[in-house]
């Protein structure tokens, strides 16, 4: 079974599980929001990841297990989400972009691949530049229909509290510690590697001539 992160396009959205194929809470504010419905949000959900894409780039992963979409999430800088704005622990930090959907086929959860989408998104941004975290409004009633990660799934992947709130903390990932764990667990299995491959025998070496009486 292969397993691969990919980048998000415009052909990934018609593979999103309902309802977030639809779900606009995050790329409208709730006056526009509630206008559209239907096949209309589906257009306006298509219109704003090209827009992002057109004005900022990559937002988004996908997951693909045996090249089948399986799961993504979705990030942007917070101008291009006015649905945060709502939150008692906003606005997002100057420095970070937003997580706001993260999902996986509930029949292959718990295999890593919500940290391999995570994994995929900061290497992502490490590469670009220009931003120093990822930030996520988290759930800690794991309350469904509520738009949000939960806490403990943001705590697993590497975010920790950076607003505390009793029911929907801003939570944080440094990229660059994300990117400094990277560097550790690649240097921890080169160590690993060195350990278990045998050492090589040393050459055996010529006997030196003996020396003669002239």
């Amino acid at each position: 079974m292969s397993r691969k992160i990919v980048r998000l396009t415009l052909d990934h959205l018609d593979t999103f599980a309902t309802p977030c194929r639809s779900c606009l809470f995050w790329e409208l504010d709730p006056v526009r929001r509630d206008r559209v419905e239907g096949e209309a949000a589906c257009a306006a959900k298509d219109a704003w990841v090209s827009e992002v894409l057109r004005e900022w780039g990559s937002c988004g992963r996908v997951a693909l297990v045996d090249d089948v979409p399986v799961g993504y999430l979705i990030y942007a800088p917070e101008a291009y989400l006015p649905g945060a704005a709502g939150f008692p622990t906003a606005p997002v930090s100057p420095d970070a972009v937003l997580l706001t959907m993260a999902y996986v086929d509930p029949a292959l959860r718990g295999g890593g691949l919500g940290r391999m989408l995570v994994q995929g998104m900061a290497r992502d941004l490490v590469q670009r530049g220009g931003v120093a975290a990822v930030e996520a409004f988290g759930d800690t009633a794991g309350r469904s229909g509520r738009h949000l990660l939960p806490v403990d799934f943001l705590g697993s992947v590497g975010f920790k509290t950076h607003r505390a709130h009793v029911t929907t903390p801003r939570m944080r990932m440094d990229l660059r510690m994300a990117l400094s764990w990277k560097d550790e667990v690649e240097a921890a299995l080169e160590r690993l590697v060195g350990v278990l491959r045998p050492a090589p025998k040393p050459k055996p070496t010529a006997p030196a001539p003996k020396a003669t009486r002239g």
